[in-house]
């Protein structure tokens, strides 16, 4: 049984929950149940980042202070993702008190180690990503993100001696290629640790300009850059809920990440941990944007799509499955309402949907929802079989890979050819007649079969469909594939099923 650490980064408690928090999140949900469905142990951690100049702003304009201002926001991410479903284990937030004393603790030991020292720096600052940034940077003068002109600063400041740790982590990555995933990531970070001088980082903050942080441990006119005291969760985090397996969880942390904050994990963090004589993360996966038009989405440029609204208008599982259906993982994606009601009503009304109602619809009509004993295998219910035995198998290699997309491609392969196996076999027509009767009993033994495999492989993507579906299956709801499962060897002989629920109503548009 193996230990699994995974993470979402801390969201930002200048903004509420939109699309780009959300999908991150159910991403590292889904990977988090699917281990857990394998036996692993889990740490699943998500919070929210809460000091520095944008919080102090946005508490300003709402007439609150900063303190205010983070516990109401914070408390909107945790609510929407209990509201959503997100299985975390553990909800950190930057002003907890056992997160303060590991950043502290950080910070001491990199200046211990001679990676801290005293110095004057002017440079262009951006407010919305709280980083000064070159000039090679900026696309037309402006910030790329935010899409505004940075501010020229200039003020004494602490700085990390980054620069130390440029070769060491060129060699790193050189040697672990999928310390970086996926690889165009890693060579991004590669070609900006060639392409020039690292640079120090600038660490801190002047408490005349910016009060809301972590005081340095060793200067107390001077709070931690927000983001030293942010990467540092993923440590304090593990050390809290796990103080006695740190060494065990530690080396098995998945950080899951949007490609916006690529060099803060993938060089802030790494060379941090490295002058902290910490060992790295195992893996860092990096997803692409989701778009609108042209644009990333984000609040600043108004193009928002809010998870409870979707799951208001939808049920979240059929959110879920769009946003892991529709992007691939480490590229970007478009999100419409058009693309959205297209895919949900062919894959989640037609297909699943209607598998599942038509086979338990026609297991109670024809048999009281009577389970029948199979009969003598044909060709096609091998085949049928050995659809959902592949689906396991592709399943299973595309989540360890993040492929979520085409996990459920596979998956959904199976479940087309169910509906096929019922058009092809005519159950409906073979239980009219008394002699072709016990024939239409093991046809639909094995669809009962495939549906059953398919509420266990759904239940990391969907899992109030795969409970829903198990439920009318009159199956454990934490039944699983163990390594003794066979096929027709899950739905007993006699067991009774129940009548069909619609698992996803057509979504009815004007065009429609």
């Amino acid at each position: 049984m193996a230990k699994v650490y995974l993470t979402t980064p801390l969201y930002y408690v200048n903004a509420e929950p939109h699309l780009g928090h959300t999908y991150t999140t159910v991403v590292t949900d889904t990977l988090a149940r699917w281990h857990r469905q394998k036996g692993d142990e889990v740490l699943f951690l998500t919070g929210t980042d809460e000091h520095g100049d944008k919080i102090v702003q946005a508490a300003a304009a709402a007439g609150v202070t900063p303190r205010e201002h983070a516990d109401r926001i914070s408390g909107i991410f945790r609510a929407t993702w209990d509201a959503c479903g997100i299985s975390y284990d553990h909800f950190i937030r930057t002003t907890d008190p056992y997160h303060v004393a590991t950043v502290q603790e950080l910070l001491g030991r990199m200046e211990r180690a001679g990676d801290i020292y005293f110095g004057g720096y002017g440079g262009l600052y951006c407010y919305g990503c709280e980083r000064f940034y070159t000039e090679k940077e900026l696309v037309d003068g402006k910030c790329p993100d935010h899409q505004v002109a940075p501010t020229y600063i200039e003020e004494e400041n602490y700085f990390f001696r980054m620069s130390r740790y440029q070769q060491r982590l060129i060699e790193e990555l050189e040697a672990n290629p999928h310390r970086i995933e996926p690889e165009r990531y890693r060579n991004e970070v590669l070609a900006l640790l060639r392409g020039e001088a690292l640079g120090d980082l600038c660490i801190s903050r002047p408490k005349t300009r910016l009060s809301w942080g972590i005081e340095l441990p060793f200067d107390a006119r001077y709070v931690a850059y927000v983001w030293v005291d942010a990467l540092a969760n993923y440590v304090s985090a593990v050390r809290h809920v796990h103080p006695d397996a740190f060494d065990a969880y530690w080396p098995a942390a998945e950080h899951l990440i949007g490609k916006d904050i690529l060099k803060p994990h993938g060089i802030f963090w790494t060379t941090m941990l490295m002058s902290a004589g910490l060992p790295l993360f195992k893996q860092l996966h990096v997803h692409g944007y989701w778009t609108r038009g042209e644009s990333k989405m984000s609040k600043s440029l108004g193009n928002v799509i809010r998870p409870l609204e979707m799951k208001q208008r939808f049920g979240m599982d059929a959110f879920r499955y769009f946003l892991l259906r529709e992007m691939a993982f480490g590229q970007d994606a478009t999100f419409s309402e058009d693309a959205f009601v297209t895919r949900v009503n062919a894959d989640l009304a037609n297909n699943l949907g209607n598998l599942v109602s038509r086979t338990l619809a026609m297991q109670q009509r024809y048999f009281a929802g009577i389970v029948q004993p199979l009969d003598e295998w044909t060709d096609g219910d091998r085949a049928l079989a050995n659809a959902f035995a592949a689906a396991r198998e592709e399943v299973a290699a595309f989540c360890e890979q993040l492929a979520f997309h085409r996990a459920l491609e596979a998956l959904w392969r199976a479940i087309d050819h169910a509906n096929k196996y019922i058009v092809t076999t005519a159950p409906f027509t073979l239980a009219k007649n008394p002699d072709t009767k016990p024939r239409a009993g093991a046809v639909l033994h094995h669809l009962l079969e495939g549906l059953f495999v398919a509420a266990v492989l759904l239940r990391p993507f969907l899992p109030e469909t795969s409970a829903k579906m198990l439920t009318m299956l009159a199956m454990p709801a934490d039944a699983r594939l163990g390594a003794e499962w066979q096929w027709g060897g899950a739905m007993a002989d006699g067991q009774i099923t129940q009548p069909p629920e619609i698992l996803f109503p057509r979504i009815e548009t004007d065009a429609a």
